[in-house]
């Protein structure tokens, strides 16, 4: 057999073996040259011309040797099954992601006197916070009233929300008979559950909410009667001199939250933990404390946002000696009227030598 007939050609990963039919076509190509030389070397040149062409395109199709390295990024390591658990908690309206747990309408209402009035009301009517219970009915009318029993279309929502998120200064901190109890008391406060119901991860899917069949995407975002969010076209090209980024934020909530960036935990070490996370780790300062508590969220250094700032409540007690253990309670059991009708959130998951060192921060001037 001829060299240029040969079902074995090499590649920069190695011999690449032809396939019978691919070489039989190279063969045949050979095979019908003429004796002479100048015929012989031009079906040659055709017969290599196929095959390095199918060669080429097998060369392509073979998998990288499966000991060579994947890419990698130099950075992270993979996230453990722990990890991945404390992230994986959302609840579907098929129940899916609902723990086992069982709350009352009686015992949800003990819950939520202590860690949900003091923002919501006692009533769900709230203290300048979002009212959660009322407006069943109205969101087709030209004055809505937009509540937790208003516009949710699934009970399972709100037991994730509250699950995931609240309370505002403890989030995550409840327990499931806690958030099953907390959502029958709320469903209760808009007359969805009767005073002697109870919820479990059965009882809860066959609560049916009153805007179930509501939800549309045939409006903006804050809208009622605006355009789709998705519905815009790409403009690539004479797009107009300049884009205009507009945002439909009402004033009032503009900044409401203080520096979000302050209150921004750093990102955590790529080493893997031994042991159970903490929910919260040690804080290294009270500038610390105070940002792990969330409370950047509603109070600033020097200005005003939905509280005083640290700076005027050192001004009011600056000749005050028992104001450090004053405030140090107000920390941990909540407070309203001094400052004004907005409620403290009470923080009671805080060590009382937290809170004093907390207040004794405030009370210096909050330096950083």
């Amino acid at each position: 057999m001829s060299r240029c007939s040969s079902g074995v050609a090499s590649t920069a990963r190695g011999p690449v073996r032809m396939a019978d039919g691919d070489r039989r076509r190279a063969l045949a190509i050979a095979a019908t040259a003429d004796t002479r030389p100048l015929a012989w070397r031009r079906a040659c040149k055709e017969a290599v011309g196929v095959a390095a062409w199918l060669v080429a395109l097998m060369a392509l199709a073979q998998p990288l040797d499966a000991a060579s390295p994947s890419p990698r990024y130099g950075f992270g390591r993979p996230a453990t099954p722990q990890e991945i658990a404390g992230w994986d908690i959302d609840v579907r309206p098929d129940g899916r992601g609902l723990p086992e747990g069982r709350g009352s309408v009686a015992e949800g209402q003990v819950v939520y006197d202590a860690k949900c009035a003091s923002c919501h009301g006692t009533f769900g009517e709230s203290n300048d916070y979002m009212a959660i219970a009322g407006g069943v009915g109205t969101l087709a009318s030209d004055q809505p009233i937009r509540t937790t029993g208003s516009k949710l279309n699934h009970a399972t929502t709100l037991f994730d929300y509250i699950r995931r998120a609240m309370p505002f200064n403890a989030p995550q901190s409840l327990t499931s008979d806690e958030v099953y109890a907390l959502t029958a008391y709320v469903l209760h406060l808009n007359d969805i559950l009767p005073a002697d119901a109870s919820l479990d991860r059965m009882s809860i899917l066959a609560v049916r909410m009153p805007n179930r069949d509501g939800f549309t995407t045939n409006h903006g975002l804050m809208a009622r009667n605006g355009k789709p969010d998705t519905a815009n076209v790409a403009c690539m090209k004479d797009c107009g001199p300049e884009a205009r980024v507009a945002s439909r934020i009402p004033d009032y909530a503009r900044d409401s939250h203080g520096d979000l960036a302050g209150q921004t935990r750093t990102l955590a070490s790529a080493e893997p933990r031994s042991g159970p996370v903490p929910r919260q780790a040690a804080a290294r300062s009270p500038a610390d404390l105070a940002k792990q508590s969330a409370c950047m969220a509603c109070h600033a250094v020097t200005s005003k946002l939905v509280g005083p700032s640290f700076r005027e409540v050192a001004a009011k007690y600056a000749s005050d000696a028992g104001a450090a253990a004053r405030l140090a309670g107000k920390i941990r059991d909540g407070s309203v009227g001094t400052w004004g009708v907005v409620p403290m959130p009470a923080q009671p998951q805080l060590q009382e030598s937290d809170a004093l060192a907390l207040a004794r921060w405030v009370l210096a001037g909050a330096v950083p």
